[in-house]
C-alpha cells in the first residue's frame, strides 16, 4: 500500500530533501529562523516504515507545496 500527505506550503529543493530524514538536521540553524523543532520527525517516521519493510520519500508538488509517501508491504511479513 502507499500512502500520501500532501500540503500546498512551501517548496522543496532538491539538495535538502536528500537531507530531511537526518535527526536533527535544519536548513536554517540561526537564531531567528521561523520555524523550530528538532526533525526527529521525519527521522522516527522513517524507522517506523522502515522497520515494517516499507520506504518513504518526498516530492515536490508541480503547483506548490510538497508531498511525502510511504509504502508498507500488504504481505504481511515484516522485516526483522
Amino acid at each position: 500500500m502507499i500512502f500520501s500527505v500532501k500540503d500546498n506550503g512551501i517548496w522543496i529543493y532538491d539538495d535538502i530533501k536528500e537531507k530531511l530524514f537526518q535527526k536533527f538536521y535544519q536548513d536554517d540553524t540561526s537564531d531567528t529562523r521561523e520555524h523550530g523543532g528538532t526533525w526527529l520527525g521525519l527521522s522516527i517516521c522513517q524507522g517506523l516504515v522502515e522497520g515494517l519493510g516499507g520506504q518513504i520519500w518526498v516530492k515536490n508538488n508541480v503547483d506548490k507545496g510538497i508531498a511525502f509517501y510511504f509504502s508498507i508491504p500488504t504481505n504481511g511479513k515484516v522485516r526483522k
